[in-house]
């Protein structure tokens, strides 16, 4: 664990380094089993994002400056769903201190993107997990104790992340301290920045090698991510898993073939 603004948990002491951003936003904890699984060969640090319910509101600009004190001077950058985004968004503000940066299941730029991504998870829920998060949610809306918020935030991830799954090996949620609070503050802050047409923009700032690994089974919609990326970073590089949901490294058809790419990317491009 390193000293800091936030908490850093680091894995293995060898190779190059790599700094792995986690999901939510809000889901603390959630990279821990791919940071155990390259941990042999390279030094990784995981960052647990500021949690919410602060004096001010969460931005994307705080969790960069965060990100900025605790990481290493230069590293390879790996962002899982959320975190993709803020791999993005750290990139442009500082692109001298990333070698190169992987987008895993990134998440969602534009209401097309985001409806497209609704309507193929309510999908695969099906009926009884469209009523369960739909309870989920209502309660959520209602409590007021941050504990049991966060518990209740939590179910929802777990419920989500099922339905994005095609065989899982696991799923991150045991891992995961989820944080309803920097979810909402986040999130309301990633929508203003889209909105307000800064991002996706300002991503014609990040000129050093960017790679997108995707599920072709992950609701999130891989392939239209990548075109409305591609217009601010033509260099954008993709590949997508057959048989592969959001979390390609607890995916069983998907597991060494993701890894096997994840690993060359960062050591080619170190």
């Amino acid at each position: 664990m390193l000293g800091g603004p936030i908490e850093v948990r680091r894995y293995g002491d060898k190779g190059h380094e790599v700094v792995l951003l986690h999901g939510g936003p809000g889901a603390q904890g959630s990279m821990a089993s791919l940071a155990a699984a390259m941990a042999p060969t390279h030094t990784v640090y995981e960052p647990w994002q500021r949690r919410g319910g602060g004096r001010r509101p969460l931005s994307v600009r705080q969790h960069i400056d965060d990100l900025a004190e605790v990481a290493p001077e230069r590293a390879a950058y790996v962002g899982w769903s959320w975190g993709a985004m803020l791999g993005l968004s750290f990139a442009a503000a500082h692109p001298d201190r990333v070698s190169s940066l992987t987008l895993v299941g990134c998440g969602t730029y534009g209401e097309e993107t985001r409806e497209t991504y609704s309507k193929a998870l309510r999908s695969r829920l099906g009926h009884d997990g469209r009523m369960r998060l739909e309870d989920l949610e209502a309660r959520l809306e209602r409590a007021t104790d941050p504990e049991w918020r966060d518990d209740l935030f939590g179910q929802m991830g777990e419920l989500v992340e099922r339905a994005s799954a095609v065989e899982p090996l696991g799923f991150t949620a045991g891992d995961t301290h989820p944080d309803a609070a920097g979810h909402f503050e986040t999130w309301n802050d990633v929508l203003r920045l889209q909105h307000e047409q800064i991002e996706p923009r300002t991503f014609t700032l990040v000129e050093l090698p960017v790679l997108m690994l995707h599920g072709d089974e992950d609701p999130h919609p891989g392939t239209m991510i990548r075109d409305t990326l591609h217009e601010y970073m033509p260099h954008l590089a993709y590949v997508g898993f057959r048989r592969c949901g959001h979390v390609p490294w607890l995916e069983k058809h998907a597991l060494d073939a993701f890894m096997a790419t994840l690993v060359e990317w960062i050591d080619d491009t170190a």
